[in-house]
């Protein structure tokens, strides 16, 4: 049942007078949220996992390992470190500015406003929430939940696009969501009319590039990567793929064995492999297919009354070809093929940067080439995806894939302003008295003196 867009700006309100009640921000109650969470994350599982295999037919073990867990690990380990993340600092300063007695406070951004996407409607969805949590925020949410409960805290708006405009066009003191570039109102352009600092991911393309490492592990690693939720994958799922133009007919050949060993009957009526998550997209995913110029390899099966699609190779795809047009966010493995790295690198750099740029390489300098000449929101060697298991890492865009870091600590200063205090002592003012005017000579140079500092050479 949708949320009347008349109710919107009450629950603001009503979410933004807990905030300012001041209750939100001990640290003792704000870790019992997170513990809570992850208790409830624990408890609700079961519901949980039936809950996103019918909207997308994800396999059970995918969303206990992506998802569930994910969300108390990260739940459980954030209430233990909040304590330190959230000590106020007193930076080093000079001895003459010591007794100002500066200080970096930890304060919360106030309220928020979080919109999840639908294909990883857990994670994506408490993942910040309990981030907020710990910054002390409020937030409602747009997306599906399985079991939210509604107080005074937390706000759950169910809709689409009229509610998700009228959120967005009321005042909020932070916004996250991710995956949502074609909601309204999902620029910055619009969230600048109140200055309301932003959160963004949106992906772009993941890309990978094949040298010097063993093709058929390779290949058997990429395969997996693009099969977590049926490569509808937090748009981290590799969308193409740039590789050694005489290595193509190999790396097909090992895409060919790991699929007949992954899915010996093939995917469509496998468990382990989703659903696309509407007729639209599956109608979206197959016109794409059908104008590709590229050469189909691996013809993988559809079933459009459920919503099924399996994985399809096609090679010798060439810039400008309709698996190219768009993020696929699925099971399509367009290879490109390229005559040297200059090339793979000219490719990756003509277009968007990606949220994160795959390369499968053993050589060092290779590695150290494209982290040097490329731009993308990380960088992951020889594997797919499971840099998101590495709860330390920041999880950022760059330019059109996003910007805002998020995961464990990362996400925690996201959401957490840093306070700047000095508290000046009446027995300053001696020192104080040349900055008031009128200004003798003494004083001039005295307030000046930093521009005449001596610079060093710079070695070049």
């Amino acid at each position: 049942m949708a949320t009347t867009v008349s109710a919107l700006p009450k629950i603001r309100d009503a979410l933004r007078a807990t905030f300012r009640s001041g209750i939100t921000r001990p640290l003792p109650w704000r870790q019992h949220q997170l513990y809570q969470l992850a208790r409830m994350a624990q408890n609700e599982r079961e519901l949980i996992c039936d809950a996103i295999n019918k909207d997308l037919g994800k396999p059970k073990t995918e969303v206990l390992m992506a998802e569930v867990g994910t969300v108390i690990e990260r739940a459980v380990k954030s209430a233990q470190q909040l304590p330190e993340w959230a000590k106020t600092e007193y930076p080093d300063v000079p001895d003459w500015q010591k007794p100002w007695k500066p200080t970096i406070y930890k304060a919360p951004k106030g309220t928020a406003l979080i919109i999840s996407p639908w294909n990883y409607p857990m994670i994506l969805t408490f993942q910040p929430l309990h981030w907020s949590n710990r910054g002390g925020l409020y937030c409602p949410l747009g997306g599906n939940c399985a079991k939210v409960p509604r107080s005074k805290l937390y706000r759950v708006v169910n809709g689409a696009v009229p509610e998700t405009s009228k959120l967005l066009e009321l005042q909020w003191d932070i916004f996250s969501t991710r995956g949502t570039a074609g909601l309204p109102g999902s620029s910055p352009a619009l969230r600048a009319k109140h200055l309301t600092p932003l959160t963004l991911e949106l992906g772009g393309k993941s890309l990978l590039y094949r040298l010097c490492i063993r093709i058929d592990l390779a290949a058997k690693r990429i395969l997996w990567g693009k099969c977590n939720n049926a490569g509808q994958a937090i748009c981290v799922a590799p969308d193409y793929i740039l590789v050694q133009r005489d290595k193509q007919d190999d790396l097909v050949k090992a895409f060919q064995k790991h699929y007949n060993a992954f899915f010996p009957e093939g995917a469509l009526d496998s468990p382990l492999f989703g659903s696309i998550v509407s007729d639209l997209h599956h109608k979206r995913l197959t016109s794409l297919l059908s104008r590709t110029k590229g050469e189909v390899v691996l013809q993988g099966r559809a079933d459009a009354a459920r919503k099924r699609l399996e994985p399809t190779i096609v090679k010798n795809v060439a810039n400008g070809d309709s698996l190219l047009e768009e993020k696929s966010l699925v099971r399509f493995y367009p290879i490109v093929p390229v005559d040297s790295l200059d090339e793979a690198v000219d490719f990756v750099n003509a277009r968007s940067h990606p949220l994160v740029l795959y390369a499968f390489s053993d050589n060092e300098s290779v590695k150290q080439r494209l982290v040097s000449e490329t731009q993308s929101g990380g960088i992951v060697f020889n594997d797919t995806f499971q840099q998101l298991a590495v709860h330390e890492l920041p999880f950022a865009g760059v330019g059109e894939s996003g910007y805002g870091n998020q995961v464990m600590k990362h996400t925690y200063d996201t959401f957490t302003q840093l306070r700047s205090s000095i508290d000046m002592p009446k027995e300053a003012e001696p020192y104080l008295a040349i900055r008031y005017p009128p200004h003798s000579e003494e004083a001039v140079k005295a307030l000046t003196a930093g521009v005449y500092a001596p610079i060093p050479p710079s070695g070049l």
